[in-house]
């Protein structure tokens, strides 16, 4: 068992109750504050990002207004020329006598938008073409470019296949007027007839776009959010960068743009950055698009994350303060049980430890205290049983090696020597030190039956050697029981004592028997012999004997059976033990009871 504990302690995280205590303390709690403070980050960016969208989408709702009044303000131009009588008449199929009278025409008309180019310094150019061949502009001399073909132009094309409605280029040069090439957005619209069926020409108005440029460019997005505008064919009407773009060293998300719907907004997220596109639709098809990049939207995204922070921090230096204050009262109790326990391993079985506290903690030092009491009583009894059984295992060992014992034994191997009895001397040599062998050897207390057997016989062959036929005995062992265990050196100082003291003054010729029993969980032994028996008297001084100190042998000269009846007590317990029953003159027997053990 300490071995298997001292091979788990390298697994532990820690060796002290406080440590564990503190350790999963602030883990918990670290987690806990890492997640709250990550989840309150995150929430608080996506409740800003969600902010941002809103106000970007609001942006572009006012720019995509202003340009929409802006062009609606166009409209209004073209609807002045369409509604004008010298416009309709000069573009009418009426036919001019000569040139002279054409003039009066051309200079009211070229007079009226001259007046709306003063007030609009936005609009590039002014023209109205009749399908009768006659056209007329800003200009009093108006030249059209002989390389152009009017027919040709997109925005011409447009304009007569909507049949009155207005109609926006993208931005392109235009290069109708001669040696003029200017880039700008054209909006152009058929005039009808006055009884509006017919087409009677085209009105053009080429806008310059710097009033475009400066309500895209006035737009606040953040130091690098802009504004740009394309119209429903994914052809790009302004752009901050449109040079850029034109020449390809810059990209846009032109297709995402146009297939996205009005009033939405995505997210772009690459080496550039991340940025959110909003999207609005103008009603002449056209695309306002505010572009933002999330790290401008959120300004105060680094203020958001130092507090969080900050918050974290603290709140992780109190907790584990906390956790430190709670792992050291929860452990404290534990520590002076272990204090207590440290003196108790040193032998101090005297201390009480103090633990008053009403929980398990306070009933473990309550059940410390009193085990300690146990523990005291009984290493008291242990120390007393053994000392008697250190008593006991000295007087069966000096009953063993009992020097009048050996002294007789070896002077009859003399005899028989001089006798010339080789067989009897090597028989007997041979069963005394068997005899002395199992009597030497202490790693065993438990031995067999079988070899507790073989020491009796061999104890006996030496007796019946020398007394001749003045003893007899007989051994009745059954072979199923002799696997079992007994205590080694059992029988000999019962056998003993039957041979000096019951056979041996007897004149004629005795005999012992012994026995063994199989009583399901115990095994019995029996000594009997025939020789002089005992009266209760002396039965009574065997039990309660009076000892010599010097030799540890009774007075009497008998062994101590009072000490081998204590000795099986000892090891198997008071159920167990030793009876004498005895007659003057018939003999006496001796039953001995052990448990029925397995090696």
């Amino acid at each position: 068992m300490t071995r298997q504990r001292a091979s788990l302690l390298p697994f532990l995280p820690f060796k002290s109750i406080q440590s564990s205590i503190f350790f999963t303390f602030s883990c918990l709690i670290l987690i806990t504050v890492l997640v709250i403070s990550l989840n309150s980050y995150n929430l608080s960016v996506a409740a800003m990002e969600t902010n941002s969208e809103s106000y970007v989408q609001e942006i572009i709702t006012q720019v995509n207004s202003n340009i929409q009044s802006y062009i609606d303000n166009m409209e209004n131009i073209s609807l002045l020329a369409m509604t004008n009588k010298d416009v309709k008449y000069y573009i009418s199929n009426n036919t001019f006598i000569s040139t002279s009278d054409r003039r009066p025409y051309e200079k009211r008309i070229s007079d009226l938008f001259q007046a709306i180019l003063y007030s609009r310094k936005d609009i590039s150019a002014i023209m109205v073409f009749g399908y009768n061949g006659h056209y007329v502009s800003d200009r009093r001399i108006t030249l059209l470019n002989p390389n152009t073909k009017l027919e040709d132009q997109s925005w011409y094309k447009e304009a007569k296949s909507k049949g009155g409605q207005s109609v926006i280029s993208p931005p392109h040069v235009q290069n109708v007027i001669q040696n003029e090439y200017r880039w700008v957005v054209s909006l152009s619209r058929e005039l009808k007839s006055t009884d509006g069926i017919r087409g009677e020409g085209i009105f053009l108005v080429d806008l310059n776009l710097s009033i475009i440029n400066d309500i895209c460019s006035k737009i606040n997005l953040g130091k690098k959010g802009y504004v740009f505008i394309v119209d429903q064919n994914g052809n790009i009407i302004y752009h901050p960068q449109q040079q850029l773009i034109y020449s390809n060293l810059r990209t846009e998300q032109i297709a995402k743009v146009t297939g996205a719907k009005s009033g939405t907004s995505f997210t772009i997220n690459d080496d550039k950055g991340k940025r959110v596109y909003s999207v609005h639709d103008t009603n002449f098809g056209w695309k306002i698009v505010g572009v933002a990049y999330a790290d401008d939207l959120i300004a105060n995204e680094g203020t958001i994350r130092r507090s969080i922070l900050l918050y974290a921090i603290m709140g992780i230096l109190f907790s584990l303060l906390l956790s430190l204050v709670l792992s050291y009262r929860m452990s404290k109790p534990i520590r002076i049980l272990q204090r207590d326990m440290k003196k108790v391993e040193r032998g101090n079985f005297n201390i009480r430890t103090k633990i008053d506290q009403p929980n398990e903690i306070g009933q473990l030092g309550r059940s410390f205290n009193l085990m300690l009491a146990q523990i005291k009583n009984l290493m008291q009894e242990i120390i007393h049983n053994q000392e008697n059984k250190r008593k006991s295992e000295l007087m069966l060992l000096q009953s063993q090696i009992n020097p009048h014992f050996l002294y007789n034994t070896l002077d009859s191997i003399v005899w028989m020597g001089e006798q010339k009895k080789h067989e009897e001397v090597v028989l007997m040599t041979s069963a005394l030190a068997k005899l002395f062998r199992a009597s030497i050897t202490k790693d065993k207390e438990l031995v067999p039956i079988k070899v507790e057997v073989e020491h009796i016989t061999n104890y006996l062959l030496i007796q019946k050697m020398r007394y001749n036929e003045q003893l007899e005995y007989d051994i009745d062992v059954p072979e199923e029981i002799r696997g079992f265990m007994t205590l080694k050196i059992l029988l000999q100082p019962f056998v003993e004592n039957a041979i000096y003291h019951g056979i041996r003054n007897k004149p004629e010729p005795g005999k012992i028997v012994i026995r063994a029993r199989d009583l399901g969980q115990m095994i019995q032994f029996e000594v009997e012999d025939d020789g002089l028996g005992m009266t209760e008297e002396q039965i009574g001084r065997i039990w309660n004997p009076p000892e010599d100190r010097t030799s540890g042998r009774t007075k009497s000269g008998g062994i101590g059976i009072a000490n081998v009846n204590e000795r099986v007590k000892l090891y198997f317990g008071d159920t167990y033990g030793i009876q004498i029953r005895s007659e003057l003159e018939e003999g006496t027997c001796v039953t001995i009871t052990i448990p029925k053990m397995k090696e």
